[in-house]
């Protein structure tokens, strides 16, 4: 690592199991955030190990999104012996400073998120990674804090980059939905581990797991299902899930046991709890199909898909005493398609401005391999004797925490190329060069129920393409002006957005027309009655001479015209609008549809996402 930048304010807070040794030329500065917390939830104890007042990571979690966005190279880094390889983060050469805000038994305060966005600005920091959330309902963006810290930052060229949430795939869950941030979706990669279940008659069906084999299944054991080893007090259907309590221990005791999911029981680690505490000597989980593996501690675990655990209940009802066995788990790169948007990301549109796109953007939060705390108790320890308790510095972990990180570290990169960038310019060249396709070409699917062709809603512009958006072409670029009079046009009062501004702050024009008309790289139309024209600014960020032509693919139902529909850049006209005028060709009450505006020059494709949604008065009225 190179020197520490003179223009550096950052400090490395002491604290315990912590000290100014463990900062360097990586990590350059650390700090951590109690005051807020413990007035909020009380003194927090740090006596019995599960956590440190200071900037060390007790849980993982931190250690995680940190090393993903820029950790240094490690060879041979692996979760049990799987994914082995060489790790690195996404900006290895960047430097990294953290800000401790959570705490290990649940709960971060406002008041501390806010001082550390305080710090970080002050610091010097460029990029600030935020993989966190609140949950819905979503509070007005002069509440929420997350709101509040990322616009402050913005406002001084700093780019803030935040996790989708986890709440899919259901619509309307998205958060951090903040048009100045980058909202980051989760999409999955094409690494598997396949670990096969062998049945009795010597037939084979494999599942995905992290079995390494240190208790041993690779013989046979009786396996049972859950509904047929039901506790004395628990009816079937729970049994059925392995809800917490109510499996017949004498029943379960050295058994494999089936779990099917269910409406009410949905987690695998809830299923493993219960088998391990019964005495069972591994669970076969049966769930709708998704790619991320989640990992037990204690038992051993496989996940199925529903059509698998039901052709493993007709080998046992076939048979009067049947038995299975567990192979080792395997590593396999590029047999998965990839990439797809992962079932639980959290979908658009936005519940508090849909004409605001979001998620902006997705990228890898499935299955991701990144450094962990090896002093984790890693979530389960109080279910596993403590001469078990395995240490790990790295760990396989699934969420929009992981993809948050991924671009956190794109962003890093581009700006160092283009350090002169706005944080707006710099997601526009992320949204507008963003892929729409998997590895085969084909359009990219976002797990479900069902499965389906993915959609703005899912994962914003597309899957990131970093190297595309080194050199976009063109940029939908803003300034914190515009986002105040988004503001205005949301309706707060002049009080709330000059506190948010930190400046005496007076809306003339609250007019809802300029929320469609923020220079955002996407345009969404919540409501199209008849038509709307909307505009926007491009800037062209290449050093040539170019002209760019307009071309569309409209949303169903609509038509869509652009004027001019010719943009011609040269060394003094770097900036030009441009209108697009939707026209609504159904007289009914529609869903949204989706279509694509794209600009091109015959070297750069600068395409943004076209999302409407057409209504009729009548419709209302009626209701």
């Amino acid at each position: 690592m190179g020197e520490i930048p003179p223009r550096w304010n950052g400090i490395c807070q002491e604290g315990e199991g912590f000290n100014r040794s463990n900062c360097n030329r990586k990590i350059i500065g650390a700090r951590w955030y109690v005051k807020g917390y413990e007035a909020e939830f009380g003194k927090l104890n740090s006596s019995d190990g599960v956590e440190f007042l200071s900037p060390r990571d007790a849980v993982g979690h931190g250690t995680h999104t940190s090393s993903t966005a820029a950790g240094g190279m490690v060879k041979d880094a692996s979760f049990l012996g799987l994914a082995q390889g060489l790790a690195r983060g996404g900006a290895p050469l960047a430097w990294l400073a953290i800000y401790k805000i959570c705490w290990a038994p649940g709960g971060c305060s406002s008041a501390d998120l806010l001082a550390a966005f305080d710090d970080a600005t002050f610091d010097g920091v460029d990029v600030i990674s935020l993989s966190l959330g609140s949950s819905l309902p979503l509070s007005t963006y002069v509440d929420d804090i997350i709101s509040i810290g990322s616009f402050h930052a913005v406002a001084k060229g700093i780019s803030v980059v935040c996790s989708a949430g986890n709440s899919g795939p259901y619509p309307q869950t998205v958060i951090n939905t903040a048009p100045w941030v980058i909202t980051v979706a989760a999409s999955t990669i094409d690494r598997a581990f396949p670990t096969a279940i062998t049945m009795g008659n010597n037939q084979t069906v494999v599942g995905q797991a992290f079995y390494n084999g240190k208790e041993d299944l690779n013989k046979f054991y009786p396996i049972v299902i859950g509904k047929d080893i039901a506790a004395f007090d628990a009816d079937e259907g729970s049994a059925r899930s392995c809800e917490s309590g109510t499996l017949n221990a004498t029943l379960v005791r050295g058994k494999i046991v089936i779990c099917f999911q269910s409406q009410f029981q949905r987690s695998a680690a809830t299923a493993a709890r219960t088998v391990l505490d019964s005495g069972g000597v591994g669970l076969i989980f049966a769930k709708f199909p998704t790619k991320d593996v989640h990992f037990s501690f204690g038992v051993p675990y496989i996940q199925v898909d529903f059509a698998i655990g039901t052709s493993l209940l007709t080998y046992m009802e076939a048979n009067r005493n049947p038995i299975v066995k567990f192979s080792f788990t395997k590593t396999v790169i590029g047999q998965q398609i990839s990439p797809e948007v992962a079932f639980f990301s959290s979908r658009g549109p936005s519940s508090l401005s849909p004409s605001v796109l979001k998620p902006d953007i997705a990228a890898p939060g499935v299955n991701i391999l990144a450094s962990w705390s090896p002093v984790s108790n890693l979530e389960q320890t109080d279910h596993v004797t403590p001469n078990y308790i395995p240490q790990f510095n790295f760990k396989v972990e699934s969420g929009t925490s992981m993809s948050c990180p991924h671009i956190s570290g794109i962003v890093a990169l581009l700006k160092a190329i283009h350090p002169t960038w706005s944080p707006a310019a710099i997601k526009s060249a992320i949204v507008t060069t963003a892929s729409l396709k998997d590895e085969y070409a084909q359009s990219i699917v976002a797990e479900g129920a069902p499965h389906k062709q993915a959609d703005p809603f899912d994962y914003g512009g597309g899957h990131v393409d970093p190297n595309k958006a080194m050199d976009p072409g063109l940029v939908y670029d803003m300034e914190v002006s515009d986002y105040v009079r988004f503001l205005c046009a949301m309706g707060y009062n002049n009080s709330a957005i000059s506190l948010m501004n930190r400046a005496s702050t007076t809306c003339n024009d609250k007019s809802t027309k300029f929320l469609v008309n923020l220079n955002l790289p996407s345009i969404t139309i919540p409501e199209l009655k008849k038509s709307i024209t909307v505009s926007r600014q491009v800037t062209n960020v290449s050093p040539m001479n170019s002209v760019y032509t307009a071309r569309v693919q409209a949303p169903a139902g609509t038509t869509v015209r652009v004027e001019p529909s010719t943009l011609t850049f040269n060394s003094t006209r770097k900036k030009l609008k441009f209108k697009v005028t939707f026209y609504s060709r159904l007289r009914v009450q529609g869903r949204y549809s989706f279509g694509n505006l794209f600009w091109e020059d015959g070297i750069h494709v600068v395409r943004i996402p076209l999302i409407v949604r057409t209504i009729i008065d009548e419709f209302y009225a009626e209701t």
